[in-house]
């Protein structure tokens, strides 16, 4: 879902559910290995952000007990 920005307003405005992405974002930068662009392919890249998304839904799993 693309959320623009209505043309008659001004100023600062808070859009609905970007902070979604950006929280994602920041999860994923908190990751040392996806901090900076060190990866010389895709693949590569891709690898770690799946195994940085695996991490952080284990960890969610483990805090809340579910087994």
């Amino acid at each position: 879902e693309i959320i623009k920005r209505s043309d008659k307003a001004k100023g600062f405005e808070i859009l609905p559910r970007r902070w979604v992405v950006e929280r994602t974002f920041a999860w994923l930068g908190r990751c040392r290995r996806l901090a900076k662009d060190f990866e010389k392919s895709v693949a590569s890249a891709e690898a770690w952000i799946t195994i940085a998304h695996i991490r952080m839904l284990t960890r969610r799993l483990a805090r809340y007990g579910y087994r």
